[in-house]
């Protein structure tokens, strides 16, 4: 019995120690200015800071998941084109979810290491860790780019702030008005900004 209990005891002290923050995780609403043909992220630092990330880490994702380039320009980031506040949000959710979150316990007390080229992922709350995948586009699949003017039959996925359907289509994101989640639509792409496109409702597939 007592080889028992010495043993839990030793099981125990080897676990990791259980951190977290106590509070429910809220990442800031962004703060966006349109200036001519830029969008200004006016707290891009204060976001990176509470999501504790390297704010060149956070920059870099966000040009590659808009589709465009920019620069930083002290506390604030300013991105070529006009980008509404649903397609920002969506993009900080996305990193949040690859480079944030724990996927075992769902917190977002984690860091990042990188070993031998492999980018980490490691939870300070409950121990987990898992590798990073860089997505990639296959070799093999080719994607399709969207032309203003065609017609496309899409799923929508999501509803955005507003009330536009968002429909995903190989990079795209497609805002669609009138558009409801869990439908299959036919839509006709208006305008296309970066790897954004927005597009008329034609009908909806039975």
């Amino acid at each position: 019995m007592n080889d028992y209990v010495a043993n839990l005891d030793r099981a125990l002290n080897q676990l990791p120690e259980i951190k977290n923050s106590g509070e429910r995780f809220k990442v800031p609403e962004p703060r966006l200015l349109t200036e001519g043909k830029t969008t200004v992220l006016e707290n891009f630092a204060n976001i990176a800071d509470i999501l504790n990330r390297n704010p060149d880490h956070v920059f870099k994702f966000l040009l590659k998941e808009l589709g465009t380039a920019g620069k930083k320009d002290g506390p604030r980031v300013i991105f070529q084109g006009k980008f509404g506040f649903d397609v920002v949000t969506s993009a900080f959710e996305q990193y949040v979810k690859e480079y944030v979150t724990c996927s075992e316990c769902g917190r977002p007390d984690t860091h990042l290491l990188k070993s031998d080229r492999i980018l980490t992922l490691r939870c300070d709350a409950c121990g987990a860790h898992r590798p990073v995948k860089k997505r990639q586009v296959s070799s093999i699949i080719k994607e399709e780019a969207l032309e203003e003017g065609k017609t496309y039959e899409v799923r929508i996925d999501a509803k955005g702030r507003k009330g536009d359907g968002i429909a995903k289509k190989d990079k795209y994101t497609i805002y669609v008005p009138n558009g409801n989640k869990g439908d299959i639509i036919v839509v006709k792409i208006k305008k296309i900004t970066g790897n954004l496109a927005f597009a008329d409702f034609i009908e909806k597939k039975s």
